[in-house]
């Protein structure tokens, strides 16, 4: 059985920052290209950020770009989503994701637990 772990989530003001993590196995680490989504109330879940197997590419929906950075801990088999400049809309709660297309489908095989990012103004 899959497991994706979040952590990090919390309240903060506008214009502060947050990081989350996201553990995982060794198996499902180097299997997957793992990623960031969010949905918040009353909207469909979105595509924010995604990193391959290897760790040298990396994308961003346009909303984020600039502001959030996707990177991946190969010895502790983690991802994490440093989140900075947050804005009110930012406030979502946010999934880990593990999947083998979602840079062009948005496809996904896991997912977890989610975690909620409220952002205040």
């Amino acid at each position: 059985q899959v497991q994706l772990v979040e952590s990090g989530g919390g309240l903060v003001q506008a214009g502060g920052s947050l990081r989350l993590s996201c553990a995982t196995s060794r198996r499902t680490f180097s299997s997957y290209t793992m990623g960031w989504f969010r949905q918040a109330p009353g909207k469909e879940r979105e595509f924010v950020a995604a990193i391959r197997r290897s760790g040298d590419s990396t994308y961003y929906a346009d909303s984020v770009k600039g502001r959030f950075t996707i990177s991946r801990d190969n010895a502790k088999n983690t991802v994490y989503l440093q989140m900075s400049s947050l804005k009110p809309e930012d406030t979502a709660v946010y999934y880990c994701a593990a999947g083998n297309d979602i840079v062009v489908r948005r496809s996904v095989d896991y997912w977890g637990q989610g975690t909620q990012v409220t952002v205040s103004s």
